[in-house]
């Protein structure tokens, strides 16, 4: 009995497959999702998601959000989220670069809200780069 995948961001729909298993980065650290999984609703933290269907194994790149666990059906929704093949990671590094940067020259200065947002940035970044690197 397989599980339904769907991943989707603000700006769209990332991912929506018919999967084996699916193996997620929380904030309490990794979950497998296997068919027939408990009901479960958790916090997404910023890493490599990785699908599994048949024989291959797809990665994927999370930042922040929540995943639903329901029955069969596993939804992802996340802050941020691409595909391993579509990282670009001269663009992830230069993102990161620049997230620091502004960091480190206006930490004392910059309200709460937007260093927690550049934050945000170098962890997405950070993931993209682990997830497009292991591929």
């Amino acid at each position: 009995m397989p599980l339904t995948l769907e991943i989707v961001t603000p700006e769209a729909r990332v991912y929506s497959d018919t999967i084996d298993t699916v193996v997620i980065p929380t904030t309490s650290g990794e979950i497998g999702i296997l068919p027939g999984h408990i009901p479960l609703l958790t916090q997404v933290a910023a890493g490599a998601l990785r699908v599994t269907k048949g024989a291959a194994t797809q990665l994927l790149a999370v930042s922040g959000g929540f995943a639903q666990i329901a029955g069969d059906k596993v939804s992802v929704l996340a802050q941020s989220a691409i595909e391993a093949e579509k990282i670009d990671e001269q663009a992830a590094e230069h993102a990161m670069k620049r997230a620091e940067e502004e960091l480190l020259k206006g930490s004392s200065s910059l309200p709460p809200a937007e260093i927690e947002r550049l934050e945000g940035i170098v962890r997405f970044s950070v993931a993209q780069l682990g997830v497009r690197r292991r591929r």
